[in-house]
């Protein structure tokens, strides 16, 4: 691990005050409950009993200072790229001829999805893995999110965030890497492949966004049926997260900056698998492969004590603003010539057939259906998310 000197990069530190946290937890005592549920599922919603032994176990048990500490010994920094300051995570191979791979959270990820995976990719030789499969690592923050700052002017969606990252590899000093996400990484990914800029030789995501493509796909094969019937139930059951942000982020903001529980309520009503993942390890203690208590406390403390449940929100508006603007005007997304790689994994939302993928990208270069995993791939199967991303990528260096 290096530090870096080059101008315009400062080292970054995180140093939460003692009195944040007091506040933290004082919050979550004087949290009002609301009665509980009147289904025994998430039907209605977050279950009461998920978020008060959440609650419990945020006020008694959890360390925010230890991931702190886990952060700290990182190589960190930010930069200014666009008038906005980017955190980023930068670690170095001591393999020789690593290939550089910037890689993107999602939401309501964040950085803290991807520690896990940091050592297996930079040095995979410790993990199972050859020295040749190894990768240089970056890791931003999404503007608006975490530590990076939050925009003060329109326009930061996906496409601008994908026209960021670049600048951001050539300023470390890259000029040939590749790309990975999921969830909005999976957007900010796609879109960088779309935009093709220099340098960029290949692209692989864990989420599959039919509307990125611009094409009808085919409902011929059990597999297609059982992924457009997950979309559809999605879409009716369990969209409304997306389409308040998409819509109104500044009034969910207010209850997610005000009242912690109001905040990991909202992070957690994401989906069904990981809502359910999320209730056994807090509910039950048994955690989903990496995806425990205290990993998830890591994510939710952080979207509280940097503030930026509403900034965070935002993306998902400007990104539907743009969409519905591009929808008008009939413009359709440009093609994606890049080597594509895309790994499925059976909790994600809808589990995609291989045909899709082939449909929406001209080049796939590699595909796998993997066999436990879900929307936060990384986060929760480490080890197997680095092998899929280092298969993925053997092609193209």
């Amino acid at each position: 691990m290096s530090v870096m000197t080059e101008a315009g990069i400062r080292p970054f530190t995180v140093d939460i005050p003692e009195d944040a946290l007091d506040d933290l937890r004082r919050r979550i005592k004087a949290t009002r409950w609301p009665s509980k549920e009147l289904v025994d599922d998430r039907s209605q919603g977050v279950q009461l009993e998920t978020m008060r032994a959440l609650a419990r176990y945020w006020l008694t048990d959890y360390d925010w200072r230890i991931v702190e500490a886990q952060l700290n010994d990182l190589p960190m920094f930010k930069t200014e790229i666009d008038g906005v300051d980017i955190h980023f995570i930068h670690v170095r191979s001591q393999h020789e001829n690593a290939l550089p791979l910037i890689l993107t959270h999602g939401w309501p990820g964040s950085i803290i999805e991807m520690l896990e995976v940091i050592g297996p990719l930079t040095d995979p030789t410790a993990h199972g893995g050859r020295a040749e499969d190894a990768f240089d690592l970056v890791i931003p923050s999404i503007p608006g999110y975490g530590f990076s700052s939050e925009p003060t002017e329109r326009g930061w969606e996906s496409d601008r965030t994908a026209a960021t990252w670049p600048k951001l590899m050539k300023l470390l000093g890259y000029e040939r890497f590749v790309a990975q996400g999921g969830d909005v990484g999976a957007a900010v990914s796609d879109s960088m492949g779309r935009q093709a800029p220099e340098g960029l030789i290949g692209v692989h995501t864990n989420l599959f966004v039919p509307a990125l493509a611009g094409v009808q796909f085919p409902s011929d094969t059990d597999e297609e049926k059982e992924a457009q019937a997950a979309m559809a139930t999605f879409h009716a059951t369990g969209f409304g997260y997306f389409l308040e942000m998409a819509t109104r982020p500044q009034t969910i903001g207010y209850a997610q900056l005000d009242s912690p529980v109001s905040l990991a309520a909202w992070l957690l009503d994401h989906d069904t698998d990981s809502y359910y993942k999320a209730h056994s390890a807090f509910v039950d203690g048994k955690p989903s492969g990496n995806l425990t208590r205290d990993h998830f406390l890591d994510n939710i403390s952080l979207y509280w004590l940097t503030g930026t449940g509403a900034s965070a929100g935002r993306s998902y508006w400007e990104s539907a603003q743009t969409s519905a603007a591009n929808t008008a005007a009939g413009k359709m997304p440009p093609p994606m010539n890049l080597p594509f790689g895309f790994t499925s994994f059976p909790g994600e939302i809808w589990r995609t057939p291989r045909e899709w993928v082939e449909l929406a990208y001209p080049n796939v270069v590699y595909y796998n259906a993997v066999d436990r995993g879900g929307h936060f791939a990384a986060w929760e199967e480490p080890q197997l998310f680095s092998e899929e991303i280092r298969a993925a990528f053997r092609t193209v260096r």
